[in-house]
């Protein structure tokens, strides 16, 4: 009797199940979207993002001087601050030129002495040379009249005749004494002038060289721009430079770059080649400010690819020039390149 109910329950069970089985559910209303990359006719879109660094297409790094003849360091009196908009010509920066002022001093002073000693010497040669002409032409007078006096020779005595002769032969040797050391002596002064220019022009030399110097120490733009500090190493640390530091020769002080044009310099990878075309189009995106979107074209890219140690991805570099300025845009600054092109696309823009 107890078997009869349970076997009457579970067919009761069954019914009920195989009635809820049986129902179909409630309809669901849904939005119908489209995918612009899938819809009818369209060709599928892939998007490339690439990593580099913002940089201005025209700038200028400006070194610390190196000096004529001296490797030391030399001590910034005076710096343009950071981000101030320059002009060319404008003063950069300033070193201590008291040394190089104080030789160029010296260097004048020596000038000047030696320029007057070749002055003096050229009128003392002058001079002389007046004196041995006047002393020749005497001498030659004195000749002149000594072959007069033997014209005279059959009018007068033997004895007188004979010192004439005697006389004529020591003003025929003199006149042709002075002749030869008068050529000497030319020669001489000539050597003792040209001593004193050489001295006077090499101190015109040193002198040019402490001027120069001197010169070097004052650093003005080349260009028009902004002005940006380069990191140098002061008080154990990188940092910016501050006056009163002390910098090597050739160390990279101020970086000059014209804002209203700049560019992104990317690393673009061999196989997102086919997405870069003459003039594509991209987004850049800083990394500093992601709400900001710049556009920005294709404009060249490196004809040799590269990869790094280990790695079996070669890459190349490729520029792409900003379509309009910003005053968030800085050198240096980490951005991304977005470029927005068909799959398809067959054959790199390079």
């Amino acid at each position: 009797m107890r078997l009869r109910y349970i076997q009457a329950a579970l067919v009761c069970a069954l019914f009920v199940l195989s009635l809820s089985c049986g129902q179909s559910p409630a309809p669901v209303a849904r939005a119908a979207t489209v995918s612009p990359a899938h819809a009818p006719g369209a060709s599928p879109r892939h998007e490339v993002r690439l990593a580099g660094t913002v940089q201005a297409v025209h700038f200028f790094t400006v070194q610390v001087p190196q000096i004529t003849g001296e490797n030391a360091k030399v001590t910034l009196t005076r710096l343009i601050a950071n981000g101030t908009r320059v002009k060319t010509g404008d003063l950069l920066a300033e070193f201590d030129r008291t040394q190089q002022l104080d030789n160029a001093r010296e260097a004048q002073a020596k000038f000047d002495d030696l320029a007057h000693q070749v002055d003096q010497r050229l009128a003392q040669n002058r001079a002389d040379a007046a004196k041995r002409e006047s002393d020749l032409q005497k001498a030659e007078a004195d000749l002149a009249k000594a072959e007069l006096q033997l014209r005279k020779g059959p009018l007068l005595s033997e004895i007188d005749r004979l010192k004439n002769e005697a006389k004529a032969e020591d003003a025929r040797a003199h006149v042709a004494s002075l002749k030869k050391s008068n050529g000497f002596h030319d020669q001489a002064d000539a050597a003792a002038v040209h001593i004193l220019e050489l001295q006077r022009d090499r101190q015109k030399v040193s002198l040019d060289r402490a001027l120069s110097n001197a010169e070097k120490l004052e650093i003005h733009a080349t260009l028009d721009g902004m002005a940006a500090l380069e990191n140098v190493w002061r008080s154990g640390s990188m940092g910016k430079p501050q006056e009163g530091d002390q910098l090597w020769p050739s160390q990279p002080l101020i970086r000059i770059f014209d804002p209203s044009e700049m560019e992104v310099l990317a690393q673009v990878g061999e196989p997102d080649d086919a997405s870069l075309a003459p003039d594509s189009h991209a987004v850049v995106r800083l990394d500093a400010y992601p709400e900001l979107a710049l556009e920005a074209h294709f404009v060249s890219g490196s004809p040799v690819a590269s990869s790094a140690l280990g790695s079996p991805i070669k890459t190349f570099t490729a520029r792409f020039r900003l379509e309009k300025s910003d005053p968030h845009l800085l050198p240096d600054l980490s951005a991304a390149v977005v470029l927005d092109g068909p799959a398809n696309v067959g054959g790199g823009g390079r």
